[in-house]
């Protein structure tokens, strides 16, 4: 199964997912009427429609380049991983509403029990398929099944903390903690939505590798550019999937232009084996472009 179609899969499955999930938990605050529990399904509301607008945003951005998109669609999916962190926003401002009229008129929770199984089940399910959708994401350098599955992620730690606090609110007969509880949730989720649209933005901005990723670019560069004279100005920026990397490529003056297309094509053919969607561009130029003495038997990097 190609990279592009497993990708669309995932997506497409994390709708079903997510409407599953939401019925379940949804089936827990109608049994215990609990506002924590509210709060819980209310997020997974937004997990469906995040899970639509990531679905979206793949399909987009697999499609080719075409003229007016010369680069390809890649970034479609930060766009997703925008509107999921302010969905989250969202969604944690309706949690502290509804906290504020559970304030005033606490009440007792009806069926407790059988509402925690319940929510219990669905959190049980957001947490294998958070893994799912991280794991994968990271494999295939898709920015919308990351941020999908950190927000599965985070929804199934704050529902531990609902679980364990509706537990002691139970025992103890303080009905006060579930209101609170659904305030801590709230908190959680306004941290996490922050954090989603801090992420997003960066690779909108074309954000470079990291610091380790560019180190093993440099290393497959310098290992397959052997005729070549210098390499310098490398460049590098992510656009979902896709790493771009620049850097120009300094040769003899009198070399041809056949035998500096065979180091360029090493070069490239090197990156894209190990860097998988690398786009490559290689500036090729003479001698005395050079930014530092020439003559050593590596190549180096100015």
């Amino acid at each position: 199964m190609s990279n592009d179609t497993t990708v669309q899969r995932l997506a497409f499955w994390s709708i079903f997912i997510g409407c599953t999930v939401l019925a379940l938990k949804y089936w827990a605050y109608h049994v215990t009427g609990s506002v924590a529990l509210y709060s819980d399904a209310l997020e997974s509301i937004v997990n469906v429609v995040a899970a639509l607008a990531a679905w979206w945003a793949i399909r987009v951005s697999h499609m080719p380049a075409d003229q007016n998109h010369p680069y390809g669609h890649h970034k479609a999916e930060y766009f997703s991983a925008v509107l999921e962190g302010a969905l989250i926003i969202v969604a944690a401002l309706l949690i502290l509403r509804e906290v504020w009229y559970a304030w005033e008129t606490p009440k007792t929770l009806d069926q407790p029990w059988v509402g925690l199984a319940i929510n219990g089940a669905a959190s049980m399910i957001n947490a294998f398929w958070a893994y799912i959708l991280v794991s994968r994401g990271r494999k295939r350098k898709s920015p919308a099944l990351i941020a999908d599955g950190k927000h599965l992620m985070t929804d199934v730690f704050t529902s531990a903390g609902v679980f364990a606090g509706l537990v002691g609110a139970i025992l103890t007969g303080w009905t006060i903690l579930d209101p609170i509880l659904a305030v801590i949730v709230a908190v959680n989720i306004l941290f996490q939505g922050w954090n989603v649209i801090g992420n997003s933005v960066q690779g909108l901005m074309d954000m470079g590798v990291a610091t380790e990723e560019t180190i093993h670019i440099r290393d497959i560069i310098s290992a397959n550019a052997g005729g070549a004279l210098e390499v310098h100005d490398l460049k590098t920026r992510i656009a979902g999937r896709v790493t771009f990397i620049e850097f120009h490529l300094v040769v003899e003056a009198n070399m041809s232009v056949g035998d500096a297309h065979i180091i360029c094509d090493r070069i490239e053919n090197a990156l894209m084996q190990q860097i998988p969607e690398a786009s490559v561009v290689i500036h090729v130029e003479p001698e005395d472009e050079a930014k530092l003495p020439l003559g050593t038997a590596a190549v180096p990097f100015a």
